[in-house]
C-alpha cells in the first residue's frame, strides 16, 4: 500500500483541541485563519502559568514546524506532556502524569470560512460508511463538532507518547473532536476516539519522521519564533530585543529559520564533510601504499632471516641435549658417593641410640619419689610450727604495748584526782550548777551598770554641747559674742525633776524644746546684721536681740543654767560608774567560783577513769605471762623440725646433682645421635636435589645412556661441561630469536611472548623454560614457512592492487571536490534567490504600511575551511528614511518605534517569502515584549493587516502589560485560565472573535456551553 501524501492539501486550521498536553484544558479551541490571534493568559498571579507556551507550542507540533527536528523523533514534542510535579504543587500526590496524549486539529477549506462560522453545533455523532465507502455524519457518537459537507473538512490526529514513537498520527474525513461533559470524560472519549481511527499507513502508523510529507506534501505550513524550553534548539528572534541589537549573523539566522535555509545549509556543511572525508581517504591510500612496499622489503628479508634462524634453533636444542645429558652423567656419580656416606651416618646414629637408653634407665632409678615425700611432709611441718610461733610473738607484742599505753595514761590521772578534795561526781556537779547560777546574776547586774553609764555619759555630752551649739560655733569663728536661748533660762534645782513638761533629761523644760527655741540665740542688736551674715550658711537659726525678742540688750558672759546641767550630768556620770566597777568585781568573783567547781568535777571523773585503767592493767599482766610461757614452749620444737628439714634437703640435693650429670651425658649421646641424623638427612637432601629421576626423564634415557652419548660425541666436544653446553645452547637460541623477530617492536606470538617474559629475570628461570620456549619458537617458525611462501607470492599482487585504490580514491576526492562546488554554488543561488524574495517583500511591506522603502545586503561569504564549521552569512536590514534617500544600515541610531516597526515587517517578509503561495501560519511567543509602548498597538495592528493581506494566520502570545494594546487590534483574541496553584488543569478559555470573525467563534461556545446528552 503506498503511502499518502499531502493529506491536508490546501486546508487551514479552524480549531484545535489539546487532551493531557501540559495544564491546558480539553476543550475545543476555534482558529480564525489569515488574521492575528493573540493568546493571553490569566494565571494565579499573572499571566504566568496558564500555559501559552505550551499551547502555541503544540500549534507548531501539530503544523509540522521542522525546529521540533521530525527527522529526529521529535522526543521534545513529548516534554509538552502533563506534568503533575509541573502542573500542581500537591500534582505529585493527588494527580498522575500523563504517559500520553494528544493534538487534535481540524483543517477546513479557506474558501469555507464564513459559511463554517455560521453553522450550528449539532449533536455529537459518529461516522459510518455507507454504500460508496464515502464518511458521513450518522447520529451515533462521535463527537463531530460541526455540520461540514462530507470531504469539506479533515481531522488530524497526533498522539504524542513518552515512550518513543513519540508521535503517532491518524486522520479522518469531517470534524472529529472529544466531546464529553467534563475534562475527565473528554480524555477517556479522546482515547477511545483514537482507538476508532483507521491506522494512517495501512498496519502501521505514520510516525514524526513522515509527518510534514504525509500531511502536507514537504510543503512550510508553520514558521516559528519560540521564547521557551520545550525545545532544545531555539532560533534567533527578532522581536525578542531591539533589532539593532542583533548581530548580522543571529539576523541571517532567524531568516533562515523562518525560511527554511538551515536544511539546506545542513546539506552544503555534510557536502563539505563528504569531500573532506574523501580526500583524507586518498592521502591514506597513499601513505598506505608507501607503507606496503617499505613493508614488502622488509619482509623478504625477514622471510631470509627466518631460514637461517631454523638451523640455529637446531643448534640450540643439541647443544641443550648435550647439557642434559652431562648433567645427568655427572649427577649420577655424585649419587653413588652420597649414598655410601649415608651409611656411615646410620651406623653412628644407631652407636649413639643406645648409650642413650642405658643413660636413660640408670636416671629413672634415682628419679624415686621417697626421699621427695619425705621432704615434703618435714617442709610443711616446720612451716606450721613457724606460723605458730610467729602467731604468739605478735600476741605478745601487742598485749605488751596495750600494757605500756595504760600505765602512760597513769601518773595524769592520778595528778587530776587531787583537785576532787575527796568529793565524788555528784557532788562536783552539783557545786558546778550552783557557781553559774552566781555568774549568771553578776553578768545581768553589769549589764544595767553598764547601760546606766552610757545613759549618763549621753547626758553629759548633751549639757556640754547644749541646743544650738552649730549656731554658736558659727558666730564664734566669725568674732561675735553669742548664746543660746535655752542656755539662757535657769530653772531651781529643786524643781527641775518636777517641773511640768520637763524633758527627757530632766533640765529643760520641755514647752521649750523645739524649733525655734531650741536655735535660737542672742546676739547683741548692734551686731545682728554681722551675726545674719555669719549664719547664712546655717537656714533655720533664729536671732534674739533687743531689736525684736525677749531678751534685750548685749551680754559679757555667758548664762549660767548651762553650768548647773553640765555639774549635774557630771554627778549622775560618777554614781554610775561606782556602780559598774562594783558588778565587774562580782562578775570576776563568779568566774572564780565556776573555774574552781570545774576543776573538781574533772578530778572527781579522773579517779573513777583510774580505777578502770588500774582493773584493765591487771588483765593484761596475766595475758602477757601466757603469751611468754606458750613461747618459750614452742621454741625448742621449730629448731628441731628446722634441722631435720635441713638435712633432707641436702639428701635431694645431692640426688638432683647426680641426675642432672646422669642427664647430661644423655644429651650428649643425644648430640651425637642427632647429628649423625642430620648429617644422613642433609645426604639424603643432596641426593634428592640431584633429581636423577628428573634428569633421566628430561633426558630421555638412563645414566648410562647419557654417558654412552658422550662418548660418541667428537673429542673437542667430549670435555665439555654442562655450563658450557647452556651457555653454547643459549647463544643459539639468541640469535635464532633475533632473526626471526629483528625488531624490538615485533608483534610475538601471545604463548612464545608469555614464556620469554617468564625466563627473563635469572638463569634458574631461563634453563627452566628453555625446552618450552624453543619449542614455542620451532612451532611458530613452522607455521610461518607456509605463510612466507605464499606472502612472497601475495606480495606483488598487493603492490598492483594498492595502486589502483590510489587511484580510484584521487579520482572519488576530485569528484567529491567538483560535486562540492555546484552544490555550494546551488546554494548560494538559492540563498540568494531566497534571500532577494524577502527583500521584495520588505521593500513591498515597508511601502505598503507607511515606509519609504527598505532592502537587506548579503555579501556571499567564503566557504569555511574547517569541514565542521557551519557557512556562516550575514544579513544587514537597510530602510529609506525619506523619498529619495539612500538606504540606511539597520545598526545605524533610530528611534524605538521606527526599529520595532521594521523588525515586525522583517519577520512577516520572511515568512510570506517561506509560503511559497501557500498558507502560512507564524507563531510568535512573548509577542511585542520588547516593543516600545507607544508604538505596541499599532505593531500588533500592523500583524494582523499583513497577516489578512497575504493570507498569514499570525499566532502570538502575550504578557500581562502587552494585552491592552493587542485585544482590539487583533482577529482573534484567546485567553487561558487558571485560578490557583493547586489546580492541575486550566479552566474553559476565553474566546472572542471580533469583527467578520464573531459568528465563528459564537458557533463553538454554545457547543463548549451545551451539558452533555
Amino acid at each position: 500500500m503506498s503511502q499518502v501524501e499531502n493529506v491536508v492539501g490546501d486546508r487551514v486550521l479552524i480549531a484545535v483541541q489539546a487532551v493531557n498536553i501540559s495544564r491546558l484544558s480539553t476543550h475545543p479551541v476555534p482558529t480564525v485563519p489569515g488574521t492575528l490571534i493573540v493568546v493571553a493568559g490569566a494565571g494565579p498571579k499573572d499571566s504566568n502559568g496558564a500555559g501559552k507556551s505550551s499551547f502555541i507550542a503544540s500549534i507548531t507540533a501539530l503544523l509540522g514546524d521542522e525546529q521540533w527536528r521530525f527527522a529526529s523523533g521529535a522526543k521534545a514534542v513529548s516534554e509538552l506532556l502533563f506534568n503533575a510535579e509541573l502542573a500542581s504543587g500537591a500534582g505529585g500526590k493527588q494527580w498522575a502524569s500523563a504517559d500520553h496524549g494528544y493534538i487534535v486539529g481540524v483543517f477546513g477549506p479557506p474558501g469555507a470560512d464564513a459559511d463554517l462560522g455560521a453553522l450550528d453545533p449539532v449533536t455529537p455523532v459518529a461516522d459510518e460508511e455507507d454504500g460508496s465507502g464515502e464518511l458521513i455524519s450518522a447520529e451515533v457518537e462521535t463527537g463531530e463538532l460541526f455540520q461540514v459537507p462530507t470531504g469539506g473538512a479533515v481531522t488530524v490526529w497526533l498522539r504524542v507518547n513518552q515512550e518513543a514513537p513519540h508521535l503517532e498520527i491518524r486522520w479522518r474525513e469531517g470534524v472529529h473532536l472529544a466531546a464529553a461533559a467534563s475534562e475527565a470524560e473528554r480524555v477517556a472519549r479522546a482515547d477511545d476516539m483514537w482507538n476508532s481511527l483507521p491506522k494512517s499507513a495501512g498496519r502501521r502508523d505514520v510516525v514524526a519522521r513522515d509527518l510534514t510529507k504525509v500531511l502536507y506534501g514537504d510543503r512550510v505550513r508553520c514558521v516559528s519564533f519560540l521564547s521557551t524550553s520545550v525545545r532544545s534548539k531555539v532560533a534567533t528572534n527578532l522581536l525578542s530585543q531591539p533589532l539593532n541589537e542583533i548581530t548580522p549573523e543571529r539576523v541571517f539566522e532567524a531568516i533562515a529559520a523562518l525560511t527554511g535555509l538551515d536544511t539546506e545549509l545542513e546539506q552544503e556543511r555534510e557536502a563539505r564533510r563528504d569531500e573532506h572525508a574523501k580526500r583524507v581517504r586518498a592521502a591514506q591510500a597513499g601513505e598506505r601504499l608507501a607503507e606496503f612496499e617499505a613493508e614488502s622489503k622488509a619482509l623478504l628479508t625477514t622471510f631470509d632471516r627466518r631460514d637461517q634462524a631454523r638451523v640455529r634453533l637446531a643448534e640450540a636444542l643439541r647443544c641443550w641435549r648435550g647439557r642434559q645429558a652431562r648433567k645427568l652423567a655427572d649427577a649420577a656419580a655424585k649419587d653413588e658417593l652420597l649414598a655410601a656416606e649415608s651409611a656411615r651416618h646410620q651406623e653412628a646414629a644407631e652407636k649413639a641410640a643406645g648409650a642413650i637408653a642405658m643413660v636413660k634407665a640408670e636416671i629413672a632409678t634415682l628419679k624415686d619419689d621417697t626421699l621427695d615425700r619425705k621432704v615434703g611432709e618435714a617442709r610443711k611441718e616446720l612451716a606450721a610450727l613457724q606460723a605458730r610461733a610467729a602467731k604468739l610473738d605478735a600476741d605478745r607484742a601487742v598485749a605488751a604495748n596495750s600494757a605500756d599505753e595504760l600505765r602512760g595514761q597513769i601518773p595524769a590521772l592520778e595528778e587530776t584526782r587531787r583537785f576532787a578534795d575527796g568529793r565524788d561526781v555528784p557532788a562536783a556537779e552539783r557545786e558546778v550548777g550552783e557557781a553559774r547560777l552566781r555568774l549568771n546574776e553578776a553578768l545581768k547586774g553589769l549589764g544595767v551598770a553598764d547601760r546606766e553609764v552610757a545613759s549618763a555619759q549621753a547626758a553629759l555630752d548633751d549639757a556640754e554641747g547644749g541646743p544650738a551649739a552649730a549656731q554658736l560655733n558659727a558666730l564664734s569663728a566669725a568674732g561675735l559674742d553669742a548664746t543660746g536661748l535655752l542656755d539662757a533660762l535657769d530653772v531651781a534645782e529643786q524643781a527641775r525633776d518636777h517641773a511640768p513638761g520637763s524633758g527627757s533629761d530632766g533640765l529643760v523644760p520641755a514647752g521649750l524644746r523645739g524649733w525655734p527655741n531650741e536655735h535660737a540665740v542672742i546676739v547683741d542688736a548692734d551686731r545682728l546684721e554681722a551675726a545674719a551674715a555669719a549664719l547664712a550658711e546655717l537656714p533655720g537659726s533664729v536671732l534674739v536681740s533687743s531689736a525684736g525678742v525677749s531678751v534685750v540688750g548685749a551680754f559679757d558672759g555667758v548664762a549660767t543654767g548651762r553650768e548647773a546641767r553640765i555639774k549635774a550630768a557630771e554627778h549622775r556620770l560618777n554614781r554610775a560608774k561606782d556602780t559598774q566597777e562594783s558588778a565587774t568585781q562580782a562578775v570576776h568573783d563568779a568566774e572564780g567560783a565556776v573555774a574552781q567547781a570545774q576543776r573538781r568535777l574533772e578530778g572527781a571523773k579522773a579517779a573513777v577513769r583510774l580505777a578502770e585503767i588500774e582493773a584493765r592493767l591487771a588483765e593484761r599482766r596475766a595475758k602477757l605471762a601466757e603469751l611468754t610461757a606458750a613461747v618459750e614452749e614452742i621454741t625448742p620444737k621449730v629448731a628441731e623440725t628446722e634441722r631435720l628439714a635441713g638435712s633432707l634437703d641436702f639428701r635431694a640435693r645431692t640426688r638432683d646433682m647426680e641426675i642432672e650429670r646422669m642427664e647430661g651425658r644423655r644429651q650428649r649421646h643425644e648430640g651425637e645421635r642427632n647429628q649423625a641424623k642430620e648429617q644422613d638427612r642433609r645426604v639424603a637432601a643432596d641426593r634428592e636435589s640431584l633429581k636423577l629421576d628428573a634428569l633421566a626423564a628430561d633426558w630421555g634415557g638412563t645414566s648410562d645412556g647419557a654417558r654412552d652419548w658422550i662418548e660418541a660425541l667428537p673429542e673437542e666436544e667430549r670435555p665439555r661441561g654442562a655450563d658450557e653446553w647452556w651457555r653454547m645452547a643459549e647463544r643459539h637460541f639468541d640469535q635464532a630469536q633475533r632473526d626471526t623477530f629483528p625488531e624490538e617492536d615485533a608483534e610475538v606470538p601471545e604463548e612464545l611472548a608469555f614464556l620469554l617474559a617468564e625466563r627473563a629475570g635469572s638463569t634458574a628461570r631461563e634453563q627452566a623454560t628453555f625446552a618450552a620456549v624453543c619449542g614455542a619458537l620451532a612451532s611458530y617458525l613452522r607455521g610461518q614457512e607456509e605463510y612466507e611462501k605464499h606472502q612472497r607470492r601475495q606480495i606483488e599482487a598487493q603492490v598492483d592492487s594498492r595502486q589502483r585504490d590510489l587511484a580510484a580514491a584521487d579520482k572519488g576526492a576530485e569528484e567529491a571536490a567538483q560535486s562540492t562546488a555546484v552544490h555550494r554554488a546551488a546554494l548560494t543561488a538559492a540563498i540568494k534567490a531566497r534571500l532577494t524574495r524577502v527583500a521584495e517583500e520588505f521593500d513591498k511591506l515597508d511601502t505598503g504600511y507607511g515606509g519609504y522603502g527598505a532592502t537587506l545586503e548579503f555579501p556571499v561569504p567564503p566557504p569555511p575551511a574547517d569541514p565542521e564549521q557551519r557557512w556562516q552569512w550575514r544579513v544587514t536590514p537597510k530602510w529609506r528614511r525619506g523619498d529619495g534617500q539612500g538606504f540606511v544600515p539597520y545598526n545605524r541610531r533610530a528611534n524605538t518605534a521606527l526599529m520595532d516597526e521594521k523588525a515586525v515587517k522583517l519577520v512577516c517578509a520572511a515568512a510570506i517569502a517561506s509560503s511559497g503561495g501557500g498558507h502560512l501560519c507564524l507563531v510568535l511567543d512573548e509577542l511585542g515584549r520588547n516593543l516600545g509602548k507607544e508604538h505596541r498597538r499599532e505593531a500588533v495592528a500592523l500583524f494582523r493587516r499583513i497577516g489578512e493581506t497575504y493570507g498569514i494566520t499570525v499566532i502570538g502570545a502575550l504578557q500581562d502589560d502587552m494585552e491592552p494594546y493587542a485585544i482590539d487590534a487583533c482577529g482573534q483574541y484567546i485567553k487561558l485560565r487558571r485560578s490557583s496553584d493547586a489546580m492541575p488543569y486550566n479552566e474553559p478559555p476565553v474566546i472572542i472573535g471580533h469583527d467578520q470573525h464573531a459568528e465563528r467563534v459564537r458557533a463553538l461556545a454554545s457547543y463548549v456551553e451545551r451539558p452533555a446528552s
